[in-house]
């Protein structure tokens, strides 16, 4: 029951009259009041904040704030791979044949995620790893490699939230949910980096420009809510083992893309 008096009122806040209402709010001048508040509740670090509180125009605004240049170290070994966003590491695991990954106690296809059976085949028995954003986060993307953006394409619609609750009581929010999809070619070896939107706001504004990424540029950013899909190919990334279930920051060592290490071994 709880279930679906849950699903009304994400339903309910989903309408397109509401979410309207929401953004306008959010980006209003009037909603700047509410950012010390804001801070306060979530424990956001204010020293690692590029601009003056006062500077942010809305809470908006504020959100989707940048860092101090120093507030995030790379890490710059040619055979890592980085965390694209500062967030919670959920889940993490193989990708089988059988195109589902149990989140929450619910099954979601990674299929229907991607949207592409093509692109699917190629990230069976890989790795996925889903990173959770939450609001007190920084919410810019960066990329997780360097390499070229092969392929890129938009899928969904309506956003249930991806927090605890979203995924147990959602409708299969990391495979439904409207998403931005990037495929990165890293010296003969694909990554799927995918940006999945969250509740009220859907919007991934991409803001780079150039097909080919370095590792650690920022690519994007989400608005309110959001969490980062990650897919490799078989036999191709190993992960720290120890970063699941922990908070990881942007820039963070999550492990090594296994062609490149021995690209290096063979030089």
């Amino acid at each position: 029951m709880l279930k679906y008096f849950y699903r009304f009122l994400i339903d309910l806040t989903n309408n397109l009259y509401i979410s309207s209402i929401v953004r306008a709010y959010t980006t209003s001048k009037i909603s700047k009041r509410l950012i010390p508040s804001f801070i306060k509740v979530f424990k956001i670090n204010e020293g690692e904040i590029e601009k003056n509180i006062n500077d942010y125009k809305s809470l908006h605004d504020f959100f989707i704030r940048t860092l101090k240049k120093d507030a995030r170290q790379i890490d710059e070994d040619s055979t890592t791979v980085i965390s694209p966003v500062d967030g919670f590491v959920e889940d993490l695991g193989t990708i089988t044949e059988e195109k589902n990954i149990l989140v929450k106690g619910q099954l979601f296809s990674i299929r229907k995620m991607l949207g592409n059976d093509q692109a699917f085949e190629k990230y069976i028995d890989g790795v996925f790893m889903i990173i959770y954003l939450s609001p007190k986060d920084y919410h810019r993307i960066h990329s997780p490699v360097s390499g070229q953006v092969i392929s890129q394409w938009d899928l969904g619609g309506k956003s249930y939230p991806v927090n605890k609750w979203g995924l147990k009581y959602g409708k299969s929010p990391l495979s439904e949910n409207y998403r931005k999809i990037s495929e990165i070619e890293c010296n003969g070896v694909h990554v799927v980096l995918a940006k999945v939107g969250a509740l009220f706001i859907n919007s991934v504004t991409l803001t780079h420009e150039n097909e080919f990424l370095e590792k650690g540029e920022e690519i994007g950013y989400f608005s309110f809510g959001s969490t980062v899909i990650l897919l490799f190919e078989k036999d191709s990334f190993k992960a720290n083992g120890n970063i699941k279930n922990k908070s990881i920051k942007m820039g963070q060592k999550i492990g090594v893309l296994v062609q490149n290490l021995l690209n290096n071994m063979i030089e």
